[in-house]
């Protein structure tokens, strides 16, 4: 059942021991998102944790400052930026499936699997809502969580750049920066700093690219040795998946990353001109118009000669 941002601020209040899901091979909405939200929480005296099936990556370790692991039974469970059960990953879908009391998202994609969904489709980024929640709890946002927040709006909109950004996205960024936001920093560190180990994946991976339908579709395809022989980790993969709708003339990108068994993660960035969720509804996945994603069965020709007869029939 859907509900509203009052409704869910209600839910919140009226239990304790909460958990805070974030979804598998996290980023930072997901993660800036439950511990701002696990922020909030504490603020008003409930026992929270913020827990991810994945190992966190070392970029957002600043996020758990001051946020020791309390020791509870959950009582009440919330998934946030989460669209479907199974992107909670293997051990935490087995875990908690049936028992996610509350959903916080913005994916139109979402199943609805959780008992209740606050659900804000039109928000660039779950931490969007959850700014809304601080609000409706009276909560004040101080520096930490607004780093949070900001992490989690800042990379879900590209730095303001993806069209998914909208007048409220800003007026909330400038809400962060009165609340102690570190800006600057957060910005040079998602933005504008290459570890040595992303360098040298992003080297291999755009040796890797190829162009197909005159030039309006680019795919790379990154595989376990290329992640081995780089000595990159699974948290410097997402700003691979923005490469190639950088190339002039591309209206469909795709990045293809080989999993522990064999499959494909694929991403797909798009023009506006095309609906990236639609497109890959069609492949059982789903996302945002301009971001979705999916996953195909291996090995990398097969993925991707898949992919290619799905594209043709877009640009057809």
């Amino acid at each position: 059942m859907r509900i509203d941002v009052s409704q869910a601020a209600r839910r919140l209040a009226a239990h304790d021991n909460i958990l805070i899901l974030a979804h598998a091979h996290p980023d930072g909405d997901t993660l800036g998102s439950a511990f701002a939200l696990c922020r909030m929480l504490r603020a008003l005296g409930k026992k929270a944790n913020a827990a991810c099936g994945d190992t966190i990556p070392p970029a957002y370790n600043f996020m758990l400052q001051g946020l020791e692991e309390e020791h509870f039974e959950a009582e009440y469970v919330v998934a946030v930026d989460t669209a479907d059960i199974k992107l909670l990953g293997h051990d935490m879908r087995e875990t908690y499936a049936g028992k996610v009391d509350l959903c916080i998202d913005h994916h139109g994609s979402n199943t609805l699997f959780a008992a209740e969904t606050l659900l804000m489709e039109k928000s660039a980024s779950t931490a969007e809502i959850i700014a809304l929640l601080f609000v409706e709890t009276g909560v004040a946002i101080d520096s930490a969580a607004a780093d949070c927040l900001y992490t989690g709006l800042s990379t879900d909109t590209g730095c303001f750049r993806y069209a998914n950004t909208t007048a409220a996205s800003h007026r909330l960024a400038a809400d962060l920066i009165e609340a102690g936001a570190r800006t600057e920093q957060l910005n040079k560190v998602f933005f504008e700093t290459k570890t040595k180990t992303y360098a040298a994946l992003e080297k291999l991976a755009i040796e890797g690219m190829k162009l197909f339908f005159d030039g309006r579709f680019a795919a790379i395809t990154i595989t376990r040795e290329m992640m081995r022989k780089s000595g990159s980790n699974e948290g410097e993969y997402d700003r691979i998946s923005t490469l190639p709708l950088q190339i002039e003339g591309v209206v469909i990108g795709a990045t293809l990353r080989e999993m522990s068994d064999g499959s494909f993660k694929v991403s797909v960035r798009t023009a506006p001109s095309i609906d990236a969720a639609k497109f890959c509804s069609r492949m059982g996945g789903g996302g945002h118009p301009g971001a979705a994603g999916c996953r195909l069965e291996g090995p990398a020709d097969r993925a991707l000669d898949e992919l290619k007869g799905y594209v043709a029939a877009e640009l057809a």
